[in-house]
């Protein structure tokens, strides 16, 4: 039976559903229901089992895309490669994508970034046919606590994104395979970060006993987990007679069988990455001339200092400093009944950027860092 259902975000339609090439699958045209960006352009498709199953987490599949976006963004601010927009479509399907340790972080963190949603949606009890993981309640988890309350949901956060992110893969090559594994990473990432939580039993609070439970870890840890894979991301050297169909509902490569056992939970990646201090409009390379920089700033850490020399120095370039002058409110105080009012401060900050030297565009070391 062919229906319409009303969509998360706008009040259209969607068209009538029709089987995709003859099977019990459905291919839900998202970009006339669901309006977002994801990985930085709109997803056209996602693979929908059953006529209705999934459109409920569309929404949350959305959020999740872009925490991990903002997390990609933020991960990599003072970097060469600071995680641009051009940078962030998933699927290898109708453009060659790059295979660098770039896109695996890429992958990884979206991915990670739906499970997550996901996983906190469905324990907070915002869909029907999901709660808590109870399913190790009254359990001993060790000496002296017992399994309880409401964990966190992993189990169903990670089958849901598989389901979204991995069907946006539709390529069948080294590099759809390498997208597979590091989306998988993502959601490695997840469990290996997720925490212990207890609660105290007992007598007068003697603690005799502690029920406990998993929780997610903030989502900063897991852009910092996923970071240091980044740093330590491998280098896979493809045999493409290892690499064999994977289950044919999915049309998907299998990764298991063509990386070790022991990498799976490691980002991967196929090709050295390009000199992200030289703009290359071919490669979608911007460079780093123009870009700001820190210097001799307070509350920042080593790395962050050093971004000026990372970014211009070394690429070539010189370090400008722009005095900037900024409005902000101050002096707010509130008034009897119910208002706050400010006034306007004016501040004049020094910013830096990196700047072509003149006459020289690769005068190494000639920039005004100290």
């Amino acid at each position: 039976m062919l229906c319409h259902f009303q969509c998360l975000c706008l009040v259209s339609l969607f068209p009538p559903l029709t089987p995709h090439q003859g099977s019990s699958h459905y291919l839900i045209p998202i970009h006339q229901c669901l309006t977002f960006s994801l990985f930085g352009r709109s997803v056209n498709n996602f693979l929908i089992t059953g006529p209705k199953a999934y459109l409920t987490y569309t929404a949350s599949v959305a959020l999740g895309a872009q925490s991990g976006i903002e997390e990609c963004k933020f991960q990599f601010a003072w970097e060469r490669w600071n995680c641009p927009e051009n940078a962030l479509q998933l699927s290898t399907h109708n453009r060659l994508r790059s295979a660098t340790r770039e896109t695996s972080f890429i992958h990884a963190i979206s991915s990670a970034g739906v499970m997550y949603t996901i996983t906190k949606n469905c324990s907070m009890g915002d869909f029907e046919n999901c709660g808590c993981d109870e399913s190790k309640n009254g359990k001993t988890g060790g000496h002296g606590w017992i399994w309880g309350g409401c964990s966190d949901n992993v189990e169903f956060g990670e089958r849901i994104s598989k389901l979204f992110v991995d069907s946006l893969e539709k390529g069948k090559d080294a590099r759809a395979l390498m997208n597979l594994h590091n989306n998988r990473a993502g959601r490695l990432a997840v469990r290996a970060t997720m925490k212990r939580t207890c609660k105290c039993h007992g007598i007068s609070g003697s603690c005799s006993i502690q029920t406990c439970w998993l929780q997610l870890a903030n989502f900063r840890e897991m852009g910092n987990y996923l970071k240091a894979k980044y740093d330590q991301a491998l280098k896979i050297e493809m045999d493409k007679r290892r690499l064999r169909a994977g289950n044919s509902a999915e049309g998907h490569w299998v990764p298991a069988e063509a990386f070790l056992p022991s990498a799976e939970a490691e980002l991967i990646f196929l090709e050295e990455s390009p000199d992200y201090c030289i703009h290359n409009s071919s490669l979608g390379v911007y460079g780093t001339e123009g870009r700001e920089c820190l210097q001799n700033s307070h509350n920042t850490s080593r790395w962050e200092q050093r971004s000026c020399g990372r970014l211009c120095t070394e690429c070539g370039l010189q370090v400008e400093k722009r005095r900037t002058e900024t409005i902000s409110s101050c002096n707010c105080k509130f008034q009897w009944c119910c208002t706050v009012k400010c006034d306007q401060c004016r501040h004049v900050v020094n910013k830096y950027y990196c700047t072509r030297t003149p006459g020289n565009a690769w005068s190494q070391g000639q920039g005004s860092m100290p």
